[in-house]
């Protein structure tokens, strides 16, 4: 499986760890969040193959999560419904995102991503 990268080219994290991949030889391919939103069908299974909760995807510190108020708002909504959300707009995923035969990578750690050089 090849690795998908999927990034906002305009962040510094994102750009952060594609130099990472990059400098470290792991072959990917990209793909725009905004222009190519991960589809509700995909996001379903990536959530459920990372093992983790899905108020961790939605990008917190993004102005769009703040300007729809769902601090508030998630807590009293359903799996279903939050993952519709998420595939709405790719603003609200947290990024980068790199799926992975390894293991599903939310966001830049690079002591969690040196599992891909393994």
């Amino acid at each position: 499986m090849i690795n998908i990268f999927i990034e906002y080219p305009k962040c510094s994290t994102c750009k952060k760890a594609k130099k990472w991949l990059e400098d470290n030889n792991i072959n990917f391919e990209e793909r725009n969040i905004v222009e190519d939103v991960p589809t509700k069908k995909e996001l379903t299974k990536w959530i459920k193959k990372s093992g983790e909760e899905i108020k961790r995807w939605f990008n917190t510190s993004g102005l769009k999560y703040k300007e729809l108020n769902l601090k508030e708002k998630l807590p009293n909504m359903e799996d279903e419904e939050k993952i519709k959300l998420l595939s709405s707009n790719g603003m609200l995923i947290k990024r980068p995102l790199l799926i992975s035969d390894k293991g599903i990578f939310i966001g830049f750690k690079e002591d969690k991503w040196k599992a891909l050089k393994d």
